[in-house]
């Protein structure tokens, strides 16, 4: 028990109490924001903004620059889920956007937006020597595995540029899908989650490790909760 304590509390020895305190508001607000996803309210995305808002001042100091460039799209896309959710068109008589199932073109837009995104990342760690060239592509897959499957934190720490870029591809794709209320995107949400876990209590973030704990709670919640929705929809057609 004790070193599993002290595993999240060494990395804020050196940190100053205002921003543990900012890093904990943000984490609060993030598990609000998806509270209020699985409820289909829209206080999402309020709670959302000023969740990724403060994300943004905080990884701009630690200089996690790729974390920030994601936490700047959740910020847009919060704004466009906000008008996708409040505006009446396509929606029910109560002027509430419904839960739906991707089509055949939502699945097109978002397997741009994962492959764009990922390769974007991709190509910042090749630019900045974060990630190796010196591999094919099944030496890579190797190389991945055997670093996970070694539990060691110091081996595991040489792969999150690679799980990096699955998240932030995966993530940018469900939070398209969610804007738009596909049933999807919490699957998507649940994948993002279950990577980004240990990546954040590697990278020494405690309270944003737990965050995705909670999250990922809430994702299997949230997916129940909008499939049911989905459902009750179909019945009332």
């Amino acid at each position: 028990m004790d070193i599993v304590i002290d595993f999240l509390v060494a990395p804020y020895k050196n940190t100053s109490f205002i921003y543990i305190l900012l890093e904990f508001v943000a984490a609060f607000l993030g598990v609000l924001s998806v509270f209020y996803a699985k409820k289909e309210d829209i206080k999402v995305y309020p709670t959302g903004i000023i969740s990724t808002g403060l994300y943004i001042f905080l990884l701009y100091r630690w200089q996690l620059f790729g974390d920030l460039i994601i936490n700047i799209y959740y910020t847009m896309m919060s704004i466009y889920g906000w008008y996708m959710w409040a505006r009446i068109s396509n929606s029910n008589s109560e002027g509430k956007l419904l839960v739906s199932k991707l089509t055949l073109h939502d699945y097109i837009i978002s397997i741009l937006i994962f492959v764009f995104s990922s390769a974007f990342v991709l190509l910042m760690y090749l630019l900045f020597d974060v990630i190796s060239v010196d591999m094919n592509f099944t030496q890579t897959l190797h190389y991945i595995w055997i670093h996970i499957s070694s539990g060691s934190v110091l081996e595991f720490r040489k792969v999150t540029p690679y799980l990096d870029t699955f998240t932030t591809g995966a993530a940018f794709a469900a939070m398209w899908m969610m804007a738009n209320k596909k049933l999807e995107s919490w699957i998507l949400w649940i994948a993002v989650n279950i990577v980004s876990i240990p990546l954040y209590f590697v990278k020494g973030f405690g309270f944003t490790g737990i965050q995705y704990f909670v999250f990922l709670v809430l994702a299997f919640l949230g997916y129940k909760a909008w499939r049911d929705s989905l459902k009750n929809n179909s019945c009332l057609e």
